[in-house]
């Protein structure tokens, strides 16, 4: 069964209402995030937070009271979709005030299509989206420990530690999204799969 992507209570009280459209890798990809998050947790302990599966987030949304909307949109857009290469480019980090480790991914070309097409099939609905950026300025990426609760020094170190490049990365295909909405305290995942 798979796992779910947030399981610490502080985070699912943090997403309630929320939605996202995300893809989870399972193969060579997942196993690597699987390592470099291990290896944190030996190091950190339960002194900062985790996702609990790997995964990349595409888009997100507030619509508590349209996730049947949200999910419309998705479904349309999904039943569109190729396969799509995800490459584990480095373990990198974004800087203070987030203070998030994370696997940084190849903008192979499946992934620029389905941010850019999910973002006009948005863009023709009012649904309210969040911590949406143009795709120019778009990371794409693998959180793999949030680390905000880390002292600056502390910080500084891990991300310094931690920060590597792949001669030869990581890479598997998804042919499947996952809509994950966030109500009641707890994750709801429904898995759609591409249509092309």
């Amino acid at each position: 069964m798979a796992r779910d992507f947030m399981t610490n209570p502080g985070q699912l009280r943090d997403l309630e209402g929320q939605q996202y459209v995300v893809l989870r890798p399972v193969g060579a990809v997942m196993r690597e995030f699987d390592r470099v998050q291990d290896a944190a947790r030996q190091r950190l302990g339960d002194g900062v937070r985790y996702p609990g599966a790997a995964h990349v987030t595409l888009r997100g949304l507030y619509e508590p009271e349209r996730i049947d909307a949200v999910r419309s949109v998705v479904q349309t857009w999904a039943a569109q979709q190729h396969p799509i290469d995800i490459v584990y480019e480095a373990v990198d980090s974004f800087p203070t005030p987030w203070q998030i480790v994370i696997a940084r991914l190849g903008r192979t070309p499946a992934l620029l299509h389905a941010y850019s097409s999910l973002t006009d099939a948005l863009d023709a609905t009012d649904l309210r989206r969040i911590g949406e950026l143009p795709l120019q300025d778009w990371t794409f990426h693998l959180s793999t420990v949030y680390a905000k609760t880390l002292d600056a020094a502390a910080w500084a170190q891990l991300a310094s530690d931690t920060h590597h490049e792949y001669p030869s990365p990581p890479v598997e295909t998804v042919a499947e999204v996952e809509f994950v909405s966030y109500s009641g305290g707890a994750e709801h995942r429904e898995v759609i799969p591409f249509g092309r």
